[in-house]
């Protein structure tokens, strides 16, 4: 299989480097006039199908939001991947996993093995040591499978942990970044990205990288292209996906409305690929 890393590239070259999450809050399946429940669920997740499939380079659930509903809320992720996938649209589980040995190895196997909520890529916490992450890195290699990894995520608590300083003078986030850059070290496009949020205060240094950039935090949450352009170099921009999940779902349940604000944020963030 090409690499996840070539495909991604390809996609967003293509359709622009939006990723549009399916965030089924429960304040959202309210706004939308559906039940708290798994019926409700996956008519949300029928119309963001039926909204991104086959026109964003990247689509991301967020898994919790389906695994709040046990084991009929599985399914409806389950089905959803699928018909992305069948549709041609790449697929981020945001599943955030992260563990050690025999478990790691079933988290990879569950979510970028051949099951049925195997995804193109999935979201990885390296803060049990990123040797941790060794079974799905192998996944990348092996199978053309995708991560990316939270590095310096914009959520006030990271601090406490990702902007301690290491003896070299690196930042525990900076130091996740370089290992993930070394993991594409030699690849045409690396599939080991990183997730920086769009709202830090700090840059951080992605000049190696060779990735994709995850940045969440566009949009609701403050951040948009002159926040990206301060955080990120020229040179980077065109890895940048910029994650949009809040303020396209705020226009749901209308196809219409959604597919609008969706060409109309793909206009914004055009200068990434230029």
């Amino acid at each position: 299989m090409t690499p996840f890393g070539e495909r991604l590239a390809l996609a967003m070259g293509r359709l622009g480097p939006l990723c549009a999450g399916i965030d089924p809050h429960p304040q959202l399946l309210r706004a939308w006039g559906l039940g708290e429940n798994v019926e409700g669920l996956k008519r949300f997740a029928d119309t963001c199908v039926e909204v991104f499939a086959g026109r964003v380079a990247l689509v991301k659930p967020q898994v919790a939001f389906f695994e709040e509903y046990g084991s009929g809320g599985i399914v409806v992720l389950e089905d959803i991947i699928a018909a992305l996938r069948s549709a041609g649209t790449l697929v981020l589980a945001d599943a955030k996993r992260g563990d050690i040995g025999s478990t790691m190895a079933a988290y990879t196997r569950a979510w970028l093995g051949d099951g049925p909520l195997a995804s193109d890529a999935v979201t990885v916490s390296p803060y049990l040591g990123f040797g941790s992450l060794a079974p799905a890195l192998d996944a990348v290699r092996a199978a053309g499978r995708g991560v990316f990894v939270l590095a310096a995520t914009s959520n006030p608590e990271a601090a406490q942990l990702q902007r301690i300083t290491a003896p070299d003078g690196r930042s525990v986030a900076q130091l996740m970044i370089d290992e993930a850059a070394a993991c594409n070290a030699g690849a045409e496009y690396g599939s080991v990205g990183v997730v920086v949020g769009a709202t830090l205060t700090e840059p951080v240094d992605v000049s190696k990288l060779n990735g994709p950039i995850l940045m969440p935090g566009v949009g609701a949450q403050g951040g948009g292209p002159e926040t990206i352009r301060a955080l990120i170099p020229a040179g980077q921009l065109a890895s940048v996906v910029p994650n949009v999940s809040r303020e396209l779902l705020d226009c749901g349940p209308s196809v219409a409305a959604m597919r609008t604000k969706m060409l109309k944020l793909a206009d914004e963030f055009a200068f990434l690929q230029s």
